[in-house]
């Protein structure tokens, strides 16, 4: 019996997905345009949010590898960077939401409590496997996350069930990101090297050096161009809090609490990110730096994403409170400034320095294409 043809409508479900905007009514000609809108472009959202989801478990899963080869970065980068548009496209879905006045949206809002764009669980999931820890979480109000996405008599509800399974899912991206930086040669040096710790001290000891006598350039300028002594002591304060800053977040000696393994470790990391940003012309270290670069961008649309829902929710509802129980906007706004996962990769930008002052180095054929180093 001869297959039947493809057509355009059962391979993307036409049917059945225009069937699914009728919200918790019986038919969608119950609804009112602005209705079946929100409920689209929430739709669509989460439909954005799931092939987020598959790009970044995939990237997740190279980095997560013991042996991460040079020709797989390519891979990692068009991921990210595909992520970072579909991010874009979720940011520009407020626009047509904006569309929706006040008393148009409070038409149908009473329909929603007390459901909550924070039950979106793919969202929770995206957090986490970005690396969002539980203890870095904004408080909702009265419940905790988890609780939020079960049903209300408590019982597990698919939501929930996905957010829990994702939470088993180990290790997150900035943990898989990290263990790949650790592994990297500073300086030709590897983490398993007999002196790799006094190696990679004195490569931060150098940059250091170099650090102080670019900031005491611009400390001279600037205290010459003050006006009194006050804004020369103020100024002089300022740059070498600075230099002392650069120094503590080299040293990781900006970690409470931490044993000197972990700094050890931490220390590394941040030697091998600044490695990677000063001597990106290297061969073996362009595509590293282009990982991060992108991994900066993915952050910063996602950031954009939340900043941008806080003002479309503040220009259509006001600071009202949500309909689950939460600060509406105000918690919003908190995870726009608070949910920061990469925050190393963005620091050791305030470090870098123009090509011009750094440090020379040692061999660096070393990150020539000559040679079997994969990482």
């Amino acid at each position: 019996m001869a297959a039947k043809p493809t057509t355009y409508w059962d391979y993307i479900q036409v049917e059945q997905l225009l069937a699914l905007q009728k919200g918790l009514g019986e038919h969608e000609d119950d609804q009112t345009n602005d209705e079946v809108m929100f409920i689209t472009i929430h739709q669509i959202d989460e439909l954005w949010f799931k092939l987020a989801l598959r790009e970044l478990v995939s990237i997740r899963d190279l980095f997560a590898a013991h042996h991460v080869a040079e020709q797989s970065l390519s891979s990692a980068v068009r991921g990210l960077r595909r992520t970072v548009l579909l991010f874009k496209q979720i940011t520009t879905h407020f626009e047509l939401m904006e569309t929706l006045t006040t008393r148009d949206y409070l038409a149908f809002r009473d329909k929603l409590a007390p459901a909550s764009g924070f039950q979106s669980a793919q969202l929770r999931e995206i957090e986490i496997l970005m690396g969002l820890e539980a203890s870095e979480r904004i408080p909702l109000g009265h419940e905790s996350y988890l609780r939020a996405l079960q049903y209300p008599d408590g019982s597990e509800s698919p939501a929930s069930l996905r957010v829990r399974a994702r939470l088993e899912d180990r290790p997150s991206l900035r943990v898989a990101l990290d263990d790949w930086l650790h592994r990297t040669p500073i300086h030709g040096s590897l983490p398993d090297d007999p002196n790799d710790a006094e190696h990679v001290r004195e490569t931060i000891e150098a940059f250091l050096q170099a650090h102080v006598q670019e900031i005491e350039r611009g400390r001279k300028q600037a205290v010459t161009d003050a006006m009194t002594e006050a804004d020369r002591e103020r100024l002089d304060a300022r740059y070498a809090r600075e230099i002392a800053s650069a120094r503590a977040f080299l040293l990781a000696e900006d970690i409470e609490g931490a044993s000197d393994e972990q700094r050890g470790r931490r220390s590394r990391i941040r030697a091998s990110l600044l490695f990677i940003e000063s001597y990106r012309e290297l061969p073996l270290l362009a595509w590293p730096r282009e990982i991060l670069d992108s991994i900066v961008a993915l952050e910063q649309a996602f950031l954009v994403f939340r900043q941008r829902h806080a003002r479309m929710v503040e220009r259509v509802i006001g600071r009202r409170t949500g309909t689950g129980g939460s600060a509406g906007v105000e918690y919003l706004d908190q995870t726009a400034l608070q949910y920061r996962v990469f925050r190393d990769v963005w620091a050791v930008r305030t470090l870098l320095l123009r090509e011009a002052a750094l440090p020379k180095l040692g061999d660096a054929s070393y990150y020539g294409f000559v040679g079997g180093h994969d990482e």
